[in-house]
């Protein structure tokens, strides 16, 4: 099963780093799966950890990847590092194996401590709109602009009928750099 998740990590200097992702859940491990070259492999080759980040404010998902990085935070229990302050829930991760590949390496982690902030409530189909267009937004590089905008006009209905303020935010994040890539590609 993959869950997507906000990773926050730390460098071996302190530096926090957020990031959207989708974990691998294996029985009791956690396989986060960060394509070469990326900060967080760096930081959590670094450290040996992370933390995975339960959030249902898809603007944090939105956000990392158009360059909003500034989402507040709170110091973890276990290990050194930190976890979203708007969280539902946080699971504070030591790598345990490390499986290395030139594109995709696995690091192999489980918990050390979890926290229930907050119940979830649900999400409604436009939060699901919005983490499938930052998805897309993810693989611009990887996938025929047609396909892209074929799956956003679809995605679209569903922020039409369901977004509240957050999504409707986060989902304008996303179409301003899904246009600004369009237009970089048609300039280039």
């Amino acid at each position: 099963m993959i869950q997507e998740t906000i990773v926050t990590s730390i460098s071996a200097l302190g530096t926090v780093h957020i990031a959207p992702m989708g974990v691998h859940v294996e029985a009791d491990n956690f396989v986060i799966l960060p394509f070469k070259p990326s900060v967080t492999l760096n930081n959590i080759l670094a450290t040996g950890h992370a933390v995975l980040n339960h959030c249902d404010d898809v603007r944090i998902f939105a956000g990392c990847l158009t360059g909003r990085r500034d989402w507040g935070l709170k110091p973890c229990k276990s290990i050194s590092g930190y976890y979203l302050a708007d969280t539902l829930t946080h699971i504070e991760l030591s790598m345990r194996q490390l499986e290395d590949d030139p594109i995709r390496p696995r690091l192999v982690c489980t918990a050390d401590y979890m926290h229930a902030h907050r119940p979830f409530q649900g999400f409604n189909r436009a939060q699901f709109a919005v983490l499938e267009a930052a998805i897309l937004l993810s693989r611009l590089d990887r996938l025929p602009w047609r396909k892209i905008q074929t799956e956003l006009a679809y995605l679209r209905i569903a922020v039409d009928k369901c977004a509240g303020d957050r999504e409707l935010e986060a989902w304008g994040w996303l179409m301003q750099a899904m246009e600004e890539h369009k237009q970089g590609t048609v300039a280039s």
